[in-house]
C-alpha cells in the first residue's frame, strides 16, 4: 500500500541481514512506519560492552543528539550483563520522509530505515469506531450468518452488518517473533502502527529486564488526546485484558494488570468499560488483586469520572446529559457472553444479573464521547469470541459473534443519524482454526454421535428457530445444529452437543502435569478425540489455540476507501491516522530524504 520507499528499505534490510548475528539491534526496527510527530523511544543494544567514546549514533548523517535535542542515555552494562545499550526516551520526528538510522561501535556499523509519514492537513472523519472481534474468524462469521439470517433457496435471507460494508481487505497478523500472534501484539499493531512480539503492548521487545523499561511507541489514545479528542474502550473481557489495554499500555507483559490500571488512569482516557474490578481495589479490600493500597476507583471518581457497576447505573450516567468521563466495571472477571447473559443465565449471571452486553456498552459510550466537539476514537471489543473458541464452545462463540454484528449495526445507525462523519472499521486481532463442516442431526439412528454428523448433501440446514430482533435464535439445543470444529486442539471428549450447563473445559492437567481430556464429558455417545497439540512441556495446551490466517477487515464511512487488498495489520493505524489527520502540521515541513549508505 505504501511502497514509494520500498527500494530504499529493501536495500537497507538486505544490508542489515548480511551483518553477523551479533550485530547491534536498533529500535524501532528496520522498515518501521512512524507517524510524524508521534513519540517513541530510540534504543540501540550492543552485543558486548562498548565504551561511550566509541559509540556514534546518527539520523540521516546527523548526530542523534542534535536531531532530537537531547543526549542519549548510555547504559554500560544493561541488566548487569556484558551488553551496552543506548537509549533516547520520548523523541519524535515531525518531518515526513525516509530516515536512515546508523550506529557504530567503532568497528561495526548497523543501519535501519524508517518511513516517517504525515497525514492530510484536515481530517475527513470526525470520529472513528474500531470494532475488534477477538479471535473472530471466517468460520465464526459464516456460522453467525447462518443462525441470524437463515438460508432460503440457496441464498442468505439477509446480510450481516459486518458484511454489508463497501470496503474489505485481508490483514496479516504476524509479529516480530512469530507467525502466530496473541491478542496483545496484534491489538498493539492496530493502536500504534508498529509490529511487536507476543505478549507486548505499546513497546518493542528488547532485552530490558523490567517489563516497563522496553522501548515505547505512542498509542492511538495518546495521539488522539493530543488533538483534543475523546477516547474510549469498551469490552466484555476484563478491561485490563490485552485488546482494550492496547489503547493505553506500555509493557512487555500483558499480564501486568496493576500497572495497566495505572496506565489507564495516567492516559486520561474518557470512557472505559468491562470487567476486572479487583485490580482497581486497594489490597486491603477483600477480593482485591492489587499489591498496593491505591484505590483506583476512588481516584477515577476524584478525577471526575462517573462510576457504574451495573447496566442501570451505566445508562443513567450516559443519559444525564453531563457525563463526559465514565468508568464501568460490571464483573470481577469477564462480563458474561450473550448466550449466558440473554438465554441460559449460566456463567456468573446469578452473581451479576445486571451486566450490559457489548452493544449496550457501546451506545452508552457513544452518548458520553460525542459530547466532545473535537470528535472521538472508540475501540469496541467482542472479546469472548476468542475465549469461547479457546474453550471449544462453538455456540457461545457464535452468539458473541452475533453480538458483535448487533453492535456494528447499531453503530452504523448511530453514524447515519449523526452526520455520517464516522469511520467504522470491523476486524479481528487474530484467527482461530475453526470451520463450519456440516450439521449434527440427533434424529439419525444409533448412539454414536460421530455418525450423526452430516456432510455435503447430508448436512442440509440446521433447524434453529427464527432469530429475534437482535439476530439471536432463542434455542441452541435444537435437533439439527451447526457443526463448527477446530483444527488445533488438546485431547478432549467431543459430545457433539451444546454445553448447556456452562462453558466447556476441554482438557485439564493431571497429577504429573500432563494435559488430559476432561472426564466430565465422557458421557454416552461422546467420542475421545486425540489432540494434535503438545500435552507436555512448555507448549502443553489445555485448550484450542490461535491460527496464523489473515483476518478480514471491513469498513465504511469517510476514509474507508483506504481499505483494500492485502495489508499488514499495522497499516490499520495509518488508516485511522489519515482519516483523523493525527500528524501535526509543522510550519515549512518538507520531506527529508534518507541518505543511502552500505552497511559495513
Amino acid at each position: 500500500m505504501y511502497s514509494t520507499r520500498l527500494a530504499t528499505l529493501t536495500t537497507l534490510l538486505c544490508a542489515a541481514l548480511s551483518l553477523p548475528a551479533a550485530a547491534q539491534t536498533i529500535y524501532p526496527l528496520n522498515r518501521a512506519d512512524i507517524l510524524a510527530g508521534s513519540h517513541f523511544d530510540l534504543k540501540v543494544e550492543f552485543p558486548g560492552v562498548v565504551s561511550a567514546d566509541k559509540i556514534k549514533l546518527s539520523v540521516n548523517g546527523e548526530d542523534a543528539a542534535k536531531v532530537f535535542g537531547k543526549a542519549p542515555q548510555i547504559i554500560a552494562r544493561e541488566n548487569d550483563k556484558d551488553g551496552t545499550s543506548v537509549i533516547l526516551r520520548d523523541v519524535s520526528l515531525t518531518k515526513p520522509g525516509d530516515y536512515t538510522v546508523s550506529v557504530s561501535d567503532g568497528n561495526n556499523i548497523r543501519m535501519v530505515g524508517w518511513n516517517v509519514y504525515g497525514t492530510p492537513a484536515k481530517p475527513v472523519a470526525k470520529n472513528v469506531i474500531l470494532f475488534i472481534g477477538d479471535g473472530f474468524s471466517v468460520g465464526h462469521r459464516t456460522a453467525a450468518r447462518i443462525l441470524s439470517k437463515g438460508i432460503s433457496d440457496g441464498k442468505y435471507n439477509g446480510k450481516l452488518a459486518i458484511d454489508d460494508m463497501p470496503y474489505m481487505a485481508l490483514l496479516s497478523t504476524e509479529g516480530t517473533d512469530s507467525i502466530i500472534t496473541d491478542s496483545a501484539n496484534a491489538a498493539h499493531a492496530y493502536t500504534t502502527g508498529h509490529k511487536s512480539c507476543v505478549n507486548a503492548l505499546g513497546v518493542y521487545c528488547s532485552r530490558a529486564a523490567n517489563t516497563l523499561d522496553h522501548p515505547k511507541v505512542e498509542t492511538l489514545t495518546e495521539a488522539a488526546k493530543r488533538r483534543g479528542m475523546a477516547v474510549g474502550a469498551v469490552t466484555n473481557a476484563e478491561i485490563e485484558d490485552a485488546t482494550p489495554a492496547a489503547m493505553v499500555a506500555h509493557t512487555r507483559r500483558r499480564s501486568d494488570y496493576n500497572d495497566i490500571v495505572k496506565m489507564y488512569y495516567d492516559s486520561q482516557i474518557d470512557v472505559m468499560m468491562g470487567g476486572g474490578s479487583p485490580n482497581f481495589l486497594p489490597k486491603s479490600t477483600p477480593g482485591s488483586k492489587r499489591t498496593d493500597d491505591v484505590d483506583y476507583i476512588g481516584a477515577f471518581q476524584k478525577a471526575g469520572y462517573a462510576f457504574a457497576t451495573t447496566r442501570t447505573e451505566m445508562d443513567a450516567a450516559a443519559a444525564d446529559g453531563k457525563t463526559t468521563k465514565l468508568l464501568g466495571l460490571y464483573n470481577t472477571g469477564n462480563v458474561d457472553g450473550a448466550l449466558d447473559l440473554k438465554f441460559l443465565k449460566k456463567g456468573t449471571v446469578k452473581n451479576f444479573p445486571d451486566q450490559p452486553d457489548v452493544p449496550q456498552e457501546m451506545m452508552a459510550a457513544l452518548k458520553v464521547l460525542s459530547r466532545n466537539k473535537n470528535g472521538f476514537v472508540l475501540m469496541v471489543e467482542s472479546a469472548r469470541i476468542d475465549k469461547y473458541a479457546h474453550s471449544m464452545d462453538p455456540e457461545r462463540a457464535i452468539y458473541d459473534t452475533i453480538m458483535l454484528d448487533d453492535a456494528v449495526r447499531a453503530a452504523k445507525e448511530w453514524s447515519k443519524a449523526n452526520g455520517n462523519n464516522t469511520l467504522i472499521l470491523v476486524t479481528a486481532d487474530h484467527t482461530h482454526p475453526v470451520s463450519v463442516i456440516g450439521t449434527v442431526d440427533d434424529n439419525l439412528p444409533g448412539p454414536d454421535m460421530r455418525n450423526k454428523v452430516g456432510i455435503y448433501a447430508d448436512a442440509g440446514f440446521p433447524n434453529y428457530p427464527a432469530p429475534d430482533a437482535d439476530g439471536y435464535p432463542n434455542m441452541v439445543d435444537v435437533s439439527r445444529r451447526i457443526r463448527l470444529v477446530s483444527g488445533a486442539h488438546p485431547d478432549f471428549y467431543d459430545t457433539f452437543r451444546p454445553y448447556m450447563d456452562g462453558e466447556n473445559v476441554p482438557a485439564i492437567k493431571n497429577a504429573d502435569g500432563t494435559m488430559v481430556a476432561n472426564e466430565k464429558y465422557n458421557v454416552p455417545g461422546a467420542q475421545f478425540i486425540p489432540g494434535n497439540l503438545p500435552n507436555k512441556g512448555p507448549s502443553a495446551a489445555n485448550q484450542e489455540v490461535h491460527s496464523g490466517d489473515d483476518v478480514i477487515l471491513t469498513a465504511t464511512g469517510p476514509g474507508a476507501e483506504q481499505v483494500h487488498g492485502q495489508m499488514e495489520n499495522s497499516d490499520l493505524f495509518r488508516i485511522m491516522a489519515n482519516a483523523l489527520a493525527l500528524a501535526p502540521q509543522p510550519a515549512n515541513a518538507v520531506p527529508v530524504k534518507g541518505k543511502k549508505k552500505a552497511a559495513q
